[in-house]
């Protein structure tokens, strides 16, 4: 007996298709230039090959069973998907990436972020586009590690593999903030660190595999609530469940509403640079969905854009 896997190729699902659209074998026959014994002896071969009966042969029609109804259906999903295939390498080899991975931090507009994506995706490119969330070092992991190809929002360390590439994507400014109702909204500025030590801060976990991560604005022996990504952070001082530093862009709104309470610390204000950064030899030039999305931020309002989420207050 046959290998099922050998049997059905796209001639022979090709084939069948023809016999369910024709009706009768000898109408099918007719239309691929075969004698009708020869086109029976290929269904029993298919047939012997998956112990199934395809076509019912009780009348002068060929009325496919249940089994065959439910192979011709997958006959037109699998052609269609070698069609595919073949289109997809055909537009690759001109030099379009088969996928195209983006890794955004979570300081990251994911409103810009989406606008970019509709853009780029409306050129119909065969490049199939990727969005990985990741957070301070695991969004530069996410690239270091292969599993993205470009990366946004990346606090830079130095010592790194000659084909990881970055610019500047801007500098981010945090502020110190807390709910109206927290302990330290009435508590004389500045906020040393012993005292902010007494209180739970809001910490956004680190994406990078665990053990090698980093944190940002901690103190040691500080209760800690640890959020996923920089939206739940916010939500959470919102709510009054801790303290910490927040990106002023993002507190600014709530603060001016009077839904946090902005807070000078001894410590200096923070801020941090970001930068864009992707996965590419000097030796070799990017591939055309990476180039697009480089064009895109060379642009300073791009960059301004990506590093000041708006959110509703």
């Amino acid at each position: 007996m046959q290998n099922p896997r050998d049997i059905l190729t796209p001639e022979a699902l090709a084939m069948l298709q023809t016999i369910g659209s024709s009706g009768s074998f000898a109408a099918a026959a007719r239309v691929l230039g075969l004698v009708p014994s020869a086109l029976t002896y290929r269904v029993r071969q298919i047939e012997d090959a998956l112990d199934v009966l395809l076509f019912d042969r009780s009348a002068k029609q060929a009325q496919p069973t249940a089994a065959g109804q439910a192979l011709l259906q997958e006959a037109g999903r699998l052609l269609s998907d070698v069609d595919a295939v073949a289109n997809r390498i055909k537009r690759v080899a001109t030099g379009w990436e088969a996928v195209l991975t983006v890794a955004a931090d979570s300081i990251i507009s994911r409103t810009v972020l989406m606008e970019l994506c509709e853009a780029f995706l409306a050129l119909k490119s065969p490049t199939r586009l990727r969005l990985r969330h990741e957070t301070l070092l695991g969004t530069l992991n996410a690239l270091t590690s292969g599993q993205a190809d470009l990366a946004l929002g990346v606090l830079w360390q130095s010592g790194l593999t000659a084909d990881i590439q970055h610019l500047p994507l801007g500098p981010v400014e945090f502020v110190f903030a807390v709910a109206p109702h927290h302990p330290l909204a009435a508590v004389p500025e500045p906020l040393n660190e012993e005292l902010r030590q007494q209180h739970r801060v809001v910490a956004v976990a680190d994406s990078v595999p665990r053990g090698s991560g980093l944190s940002i604005g901690l103190l040691g022996g500080q209760d800690v609530f640890t959020v996923p990504d920089m939206q739940s952070k916010l939500e959470a001082q919102l709510r009054g469940l801790g303290a910490g530093f927040l990106p002023l862009s993002m507190a600014l709104p709530y603060i001016s509403t009077g839904r946090l309470v902005a807070k000078e610390v001894t410590q200096s204000q923070r801020t941090e640079e970001t930068h864009y950064a992707w996965r590419n030899s000097r030796k070799s030039t990017p591939g055309k969905a990476l180039q697009w999305w480089l064009v895109q931020l060379q642009s300073e309002t791009t960059q301004r854009a990506l590093l000041q989420p708006q959110y509703r207050v």
